[in-house]
């Protein structure tokens, strides 16, 4: 088997999962195209395995690795997104800069839950 076709799939995979990550706005999609890049270090991990001909199958030992880190990976960020959902109403994710903090805010943290507190309280 030749070592290229495999590694020109993987290519093209990792550069759709890349373009994925920089053009979507969509927080599911990105996570989808962080997938995509994983897969594709999956098909270069064992093609490159069989290429070497390893007897340990140390490139599909790191594969079935990489699925599960993948797994955990999508579940833990695919509960975010959709508890952000919840409480924002978009998984758009140019909406969600404001969950930042802003390095130049003299006030301390909890100066604004006190404060969030107290407007609340006053509706």
């Amino acid at each position: 088997m030749h070592l290229v076709y495999p590694a020109v799939l993987a290519a093209l995979l990792f550069c759709t999962g890349l373009y994925g990550v920089l053009a979507r706005r969509n927080a599911i999609l990105v996570l989808l195209s962080v997938e995509l890049m994983l897969n594709a270090v999956n098909l270069n991990l064992v093609a490159f395995d069989v290429w070497l001909r390893d007897t340990l199958h140390a490139g599909q030992a790191l594969t079935l690795f990489t699925i599960a880190i993948a797994a955990a990976e999508i579940g833990i960020g695919l509960a975010i997104v959709l508890l952000v959902h919840r409480n924002r109403g978009t998984a758009d994710l140019d909406r969600l800069r404001d969950l930042r903090e802003d390095a130049n805010d003299p006030r301390p943290v909890g100066e604004d839950a006190a404060r969030g507190e107290k407007a609340e309280a006053a509706a």
